[in-house]
């Protein structure tokens, strides 16, 4: 998979909230598709307010928290299309491609989030590391 600038992320998440909007627009009107729909309304266009949340970021761990909570929201927005995948419209091409489309975001935001685990903890590393060459040079013993 190719590295997804923070631009790209943005607008695949805000691509994604489109689709499912126009989804819920075409479900019918019963009790069962009006109630999923909310929920995948709700969780499908929460995708990428998080991630735009996330850009706005006060701090990494802020940033983290964001883009934890937006890979929570796709994947309970894979949760709801699956539902509608197999109980509203079978054999609907677009709400396979949504699937697909939510299961590789929630995959693309673990990433992210990982990469910033790993970046941050390597920084406290390389201040400990710091810190060690530090004292050994002050009491003379390297």
């Amino acid at each position: 998979m190719a590295q997804q600038s923070p631009k790209d992320i943005q607008k695949r998440t805000f691509d994604f909230a489109i689709r499912v909007v126009k989804l819920v627009d075409r479900l019918s009107r019963t009790l069962a598709a009006v109630e999923i729909g909310r929920q995948v309304l709700r969780s499908g266009t929460s995708v990428g307010a998080n991630v735009q949340e996330a850009d706005a970021a006060e701090s990494k761990k802020d940033f983290v928290h964001k883009m934890g909570i937006a890979r929570k929201e796709a994947q309970e927005t894979r949760y709801w299309l699956a539902i509608i995948r197999t109980a509203i419209l079978p054999n609907d091409a677009e709400v396979e491609l949504l699937w697909k489309e939510s299961d590789e975001l929630a995959r693309i935001l673990y990433t992210i989030i990982k990469h910033a685990h790993l970046k941050q903890a390597t920084q406290v590393l390389t201040l400990v590391l710091s810190f060690v060459i530090c004292s050994f040079v002050i009491l003379g013993r390297l």
